[in-house]
């Protein structure tokens, strides 16, 4: 743990939506939540009603909802009015092309307006959003079209070409391809979105879909095997909306900028959804990670809410604070993080570059938006991932049995981070993997596969996956407060620790480093570095090897990969790597 806190200092202009913590808390009912949902007039909900024709009736019909900007800088700038009649188009498009509610319409394609569009359309259709990464081969884009049942794959001409066009009519259940970018197409089963589009109707009324109604799946990796499809409802739009509200601090005045690509569950509920339910302008950007272009693209478009991925943070450190002194970036007001816990220099770098830090979040695709969080109103401790979300009830448990549980109430005791089942967005199932979900659950909790510790003023301090634990000469090791003590010496741009098997200790930690740029990996910096890492967390924790590499491998929602660098150090297979961001071996 950081023994240092970031005091935050609250400003005038803009108070926190989450004033008072403690009291929000323990006071918090859902039934009396803020920014509740509006709901359909027939009684159901459905996420597009939510973010879009809400607003009809609050007066924000034509403010900017979303401005999208090329790789070649060109900006296209939409309405909500704008959202809801497109969103209604492609409604209609899904209806024309034989796809009833509940039909499963699968997205691969970047960061283009269309892919927004499609995702809301769906949803208003009464239909199921599966979104891909474009980066996906052929492999794991079939599996997860044979696994989720596709019945219409969104996708663009050459994407189309290089990855789908031999195989997918063997697929029993995929009707069409829909091509974002075709004037026309002579192939049959596939269609020019935009020829369709222009013929549907804007006015497509909305599905009056119920709460429990399925509405999201989104694949995560395993370990081994294939990827599992979480199933998500209508009814988690009441958590995305609320988280961030709470967590993000959204207010309607902002603008937002979440750099995930919606392939990722966050690039769906934080990167569409919330920002939209709350009223918010946002910022998509078509082109991948670049400094320059980022803290311009900040600059000039006055982003005051930016939520990012740890990686992007870092390579930003990687490239020096002296390149962000040339820009404006004045009108930041709140940085957050997501998709692994924030190393504590990362958050300090935040604070000393931008002059406010990061606040880290944690949750998972299952849990479908942010549970535990550092919020605006509240000191940061770094390297914590903050406190539960108001309606969320966070318990440290360890098993007693394959049936039992006992909650963990001391400080400091490392457990396994549980969820008190019941909030709105919990995934209702693994797609037909239903023993593998009831697994997931023992007396009334979710058990996350996370380890975690609590400090005694009630913050949560992440320690590892179960299975990254390190078992050292009678020790229990997280890797990531390793990693965080190797990022804080100036070389070290990424860090990766694993427990590597030693017939004396049991297992032997041993660290995985990239260097930041113009540093060479000589032995005599392996020899610091390895110092480096005894003074700081002494001889029993601290890496006994390490490795230098020149990149680490990361899924692309930028986790480091450590199963794969074990499973690469000791010579066994790879497991499922389809979310694998190109790495150096």
């Amino acid at each position: 743990m950081c023994a240092r806190m970031i005091e935050k200092s609250l400003p005038g202009e803009t108070p926190p939506n989450l004033l008072d913590y403690s009291r929000a808390y323990s006071e918090f009912q859902w039934q009396q939540a803020p920014c509740p949902l509006h709901g359909l007039p027939c009684g159901g909900i459905n996420i597009a009603h939510e973010a879009l024709d809400s607003h009809l009736d609050q007066g924000r019909a034509d403010k900017l909802a979303l401005r999208w900007i090329s790789k070649q800088d060109r900006v296209v700038d939409y309405s909500y009015r704008d959202l809801i009649r497109q969103s209604s188009r492609f409604a209609s498009v899904l209806a024309q092309l034989g796809c009833p509610p509940g039909s499963r319409v699968f997205s691969l394609a970047g960061r283009l307006p269309e892919l927004y569009i499609a995702a809301l359309g769906t949803l208003k259709a009464g239909s199921v959003f599966t979104p891909l990464f474009s980066a996906f081969g052929p492999e794991p884009i079939r599996s997860r079209l044979e696994l989720g049942e596709a019945n219409l794959l969104l996708t663009t001409q050459s994407l189309y070409r290089k990855k789908v066009r031999t195989w997918w009519r063997e697929l029993p259940n995929l009707r069409a391809i829909l091509l974002i970018d075709a004037d026309s197409c002579d192939e049959p089963g596939c269609h020019p979105m935009a020829a369709l589009m222009d013929k549907a109707d804007p006015d497509f009324p909305c599905y009056p879909t119920r709460a429990e109604d399925m509405a999201l799946l989104h694949f995560t990796s395993g370990t081994t095997g294939k990827p599992k499809g979480v199933v998500h409802v209508h009814q988690a739009v009441q958590l995305h909306k609320l988280s961030a509200y709470y967590a993000l601090d959204l207010h309607e005045t902002d603008i937002y900028w979440c750099t995930a690509d919606p392939g990722w569950v966050t690039g769906t509920s934080y990167g569409i959804i919330a920002p939209l339910c709350l009223g918010v302008t946002m910022i998509v950007d078509e082109a991948e990670f670049n400094v320059e272009r980022w803290y311009r693209l900040l600059q000039q478009q006055k982003v005051t809410v930016w939520y990012t991925a740890p990686t992007a943070i870092r390579m930003l450190m990687k490239a020096g604070a002296d390149l962000c002194a040339d820009y404006d970036l004045s009108a930041l007001r709140f940085l957050a993080s997501v998709g692994e816990p924030l190393n504590p220099e990362a958050v300090i770098w935040g604070e000393r570059t931008f002059g406010i830090p990061f606040h880290d979040n944690w949750w998972q695709t299952e849990t479908g938006a942010i549970m535990i969080a550092n919020y605006a109103s509240q000191a940061i401790k770094p390297g914590s991932m903050g406190l539960p979300l108001p309606g969320i009830t966070v318990a440290l448990v360890r098993s007693l049995d394959s049936n039992q549980v006992e909650t963990i109430c001391e400080p400091d005791q490392v457990g396994e981070l549980a969820l008190k089942t019941g909030w709105p967005s919990m995934f209702r199932g693994y797609l037909h993997q239903e023993e593998k979900y009831r697994h997931c659950f023992r007396q009334g909790w979710y058990l996350s596969g996370d380890l975690a510790t609590r400090d005694d003023q009630g913050y949560y301090w992440f320690v590892g996956r179960a299975d990254d634990l390190i078992k050292s000469s009678g020790h229990l090791i997280g890797p990531f407060e390793v990693e965080s003590a190797l990022m804080e010496h100036q070389a070290v741009a990424e860090a990766g620790v694993i427990g590597k098997p030693d017939p004396i200790a049991g297992e032997l930690v041993k660290a995985f480093v990239a260097l930041k740029p113009g540093v060479e990996p000589t032995d005599e910096l392996r020899k610091l570095l390895l110092g480096h890492g005894r003074k700081r967390l002494g001889a029993a924790v601290a890496p006994k090897e390490i490795e230098f590499r020149n990149a680490l491998p990361k899924t692309r929602s930028g986790k480091i990969m450590r199963r794969l660098l074990k499973n690469r150090e000791l010579g066994l297979p790879e497991g499922d790597t389809s979310t694998l961001e190109s790495d150096e071996q």
